[in-house]
């Protein structure tokens, strides 16, 4: 018949090797129905649809003693592939989770926040968002700054944030007590603190330099984001932006 396949043929159209379907006939998973005048293997279009079918549930990672249970059952070609689409299916939901999964592990390393975003929160607050993290990086991702910030978080352990946390805790209790005793931004104390909170910043993530500081002073009063100095004191948030200006003017000085 015209429509028969050989070996070869069969082989090359499912991308799989003759010797397999050797094995297969020699197993009898997939025996070819007719053999040429040579004795050569001839496979019908009923060989062809059964070898569908053995291909899909291969990739399903059925094994091969269970394919030819499922085959053996007198199942239409309808039923076999509505059970192939529901075992589909069912890897889909388990890759997505798998890519999910991945995905959060990705996120983990390259952020180098060795945390939870539950206890991001609990020592963050409200101030540390996702969007805020993506956004930093969308801006100064190709600094040299934060590539050295990133450097250095990625090996910090959850008791190195939490320390990092209580320092700058520690510093925004001298700024909203110097503030609170009605000090001027620019006096000693209030100087000193926005020297401390550089020194934080250089210590722990990147190279500050006073100059610098004096643009992460700018946007702290700049962006409603850092509304949060705000929410421990009002006024809060132009008072450390004039403290930060203050000490830098003091050591260009």
């Amino acid at each position: 018949m015209t429509d028969e396949l050989t070996v070869g043929q069969l082989a090359s159209r499912f991308e799989i090797t003759v010797r397999t379907l050797h094995h297969y006939d020699e197993i009898g998973l997939l025996a070819p129905s007719a053999r040429s005048g040579a004795g050569y293997r001839l496979y019908s279009e009923a060989d062809i649809t059964r070898l569908q079918h053995i291909v899909v549930y291969r990739r399903l990672g059925f094994p091969l003693e269970e394919i030819s249970l499922l085959l053996a059952h007198p199942e239409s070609v309808e039923q076999h592939l509505r059970r192939q689409r529901a075992a589909v299916l069912d890897r889909l939901d388990e890759m997505r989770d798998l890519v999910a999964a991945i995905d959060r592990a990705l996120e983990k390393e390259s952020t180098g926040m060795k945390l939870t975003k539950q206890e991001q929160q609990e020592l963050f607050g409200e101030g540390y968002s996702d969007e805020y993290a993506a956004e930093a990086e969308q801006r100064w991702g190709d600094t040299d700054g934060w590539r050295q910030s990133q450097e250095r978080t990625s090996g910090y352990s959850k008791q190195d944030w939490v320390a990092i946390k209580a320092e700058m805790d520690a510093v925004n209790t001298v700024f909203v007590a110097a503030k609170r005793a009605g000090l001027a931004a620019d006096s000693v104390p209030a100087m000193d603190a926005a020297e401390q909170h550089r020194q934080h910043i250089h210590d722990r993530f990147y190279d500050l330099s006073h100059e610098f500081h004096r643009n992460l002073g700018d946007m702290y009063l700049a962006d409603p984001r850092f509304k949060t100095y705000d929410d421990q004191e009002p006024g809060l948030a132009q008072y450390v932006r004039d403290a930060i200006h203050a000490n830098a003017d003091r050591h260009a000085g």
